[in-house]
């Protein structure tokens, strides 16, 4: 795919869209549990016919990374802009961003690395999202220490298993439902199932659950808390110089194995173990 497509609708296009659709869009999607703010938006456009690279022009905003970015700051003269043309309420976009938590540090990097052992924005079960009705990708799913998907037993994954590129459906110049890839249109929901040990996929349960914890009660997360999470690759060996955030899920999945294998062998419980 380039960079550019000369066929893509332009700025004119966008006002055009706005005369035909008056004061409220033709398709109002509503927001999913969880949802990402991202995820909502390319599945606006997609039920009103505009591709995602397209549909930035239609709120005002330039190439690049442009949904990811609003997942963490989202401009008050956009916010405006979607209220008054989907009717969703200002709380119910700011749920959908992550402007509140986790902390930013826990957060996975707004990158597009193709390298194999460095990480991208998103993950996805594929599991998750061949059983969604209208599939979607949740905000839990921009963590660095989320690494499994509880309701499947199973790794998540963040690159296409067909040609191994990240998550890009702001970038999708044609009109196509984000869970296909951007760049080589295979189906997320084929993806194979990634295995995970019935002790690492409860590490990850357990830390989860403590910064959700922390987040209900309204207070920060340890800093010491958040340093130790983040020191995890060099704790167990994985990788000396690169935080947790910085790695693929792959390698990330990886450490919490390793982690969870030095917790069992502390308390001396094979039985947790099998």
């Amino acid at each position: 795919m380039t960079a550019i497509d000369a066929h893509a609708p332009t700025i004119s296009t966008r006002e055009r869209y706005r005369d035909v659709v008056s004061n409220q869009w033709p398709v109002i999607v509503a927001p999913q549990p969880d949802e990402l703010l991202s995820s909502w938006l390319h599945r606006l456009a997609y039920a009103n016919g505009v591709a995602p690279r397209a549909f930035a022009r239609v709120l005002g905003l330039g190439a690049g990374m442009w949904s990811p970015s609003l997942d963490v700051r989202l401009p008050s003269d956009v916010a405006s802009l979607l209220r008054a043309n989907t009717g969703i309420s200002a709380e119910q976009l700011s749920a959908m961003t992550l402007s509140h938590d986790p902390p930013e540090q826990l957060r996975l990097r707004l990158r597009n690395s193709g390298r194999r052992g460095s990480s991208t924005w998103l993950q996805f079960c594929s599991q998750c999202l061949a059983e969604d009705q209208d599939p979607y990708f949740r905000r839990n799913w921009r963590l660095a220490t989320r690494v499994a998907c509880q309701d499947h037993r199973s790794g998540l994954r963040d690159r296409c298993t067909s040609c191994r590129s990240h998550i890009a459906a702001y970038s999708q110049g044609t009109l196509a439902p984000q869970h296909f890839c951007a760049r080589c249109g295979f189906d997320l929901r084929r993806a194979s199932k990634v295995s995970m040990s019935p002790a690492a996929r409860r590490l990850d349960l357990r830390i989860n659950e403590m910064c959700a914890h922390r987040a209900m009660m309204g207070g920060p997360l340890s800093t010491v808390f958040v340093a130790r999470l983040l020191r995890i690759p060099e704790l167990v060996g994985v990788q000396a110089v690169s935080s947790l955030p910085c790695l693929s899920t792959s390698m990330r999945i990886r450490c919490f194995e390793r982690l969870a294998e030095r917790v069992c062998n502390l308390l001396q419980r094979d039985d947790d173990c099998d």
